[in-house]
């Protein structure tokens, strides 16, 4: 497991940025080469990448206990190209991300709620959140693949 919230957050904020050049990428092969398959690839690998960092991010929003704000923020970063690397500094800079994963209770009467328990629970066992997650992500994507392109 990675060894803290602010490790994994930028891991998926950088991997989401890439994510964004491939699609980019793709998108001016296609016009310059014609080679449709470029989007196809280049677009699978950042959908893939956008719905993890999306993942990554409620679960760090509700460790580190963000507002709705700061939530928002890393959310929506992931919609414009690149917007995840300066919302990760954003984050860091302003304390949010500091700290460990909250594996054990404390005083604080918010550690009581059944979704912090469940969220202790998850992250104690971390291939265990790991692959519920990845698995999570597979079939929001697999459901998108088959409605079909987000244009016409």
């Amino acid at each position: 497991m990675v060894r803290t919230p602010a490790r994994l957050f930028r891991l998926f904020a950088v991997a989401e940025a890439v994510s964004w050049t491939l699609l980019i990428g793709g998108m001016i092969l296609r016009s310059t080469a014609g080679l449709d398959v470029a989007v196809s690839i280049g677009g699978g690998i950042h959908g893939l990448v956008f719905l993890a960092y999306g993942a990554v991010a409620i679960i760090a929003a509700k460790n580190q206990r963000w507002r709705l704000g700061p939530t928002a923020i890393a959310l929506i970063s992931a919609v414009i190209p690149y917007a995840t690397i300066p919302a990760d500094v954003w984050l860091h800079r302003s304390g949010r991300l500091d700290g460990s994963w909250r594996t054990v209770a404390t005083e604080d009467p918010r550690d009581h709620a059944w979704h912090d328990r469940l969220l202790r629970l998850l992250l104690a066992h971390p291939l265990l959140i790991g692959g519920l997650l990845a698995a999570a992500v597979v079939v929001v994507f697999v459901v998108l693949l088959i409605l079909g392109p987000p244009v016409g």
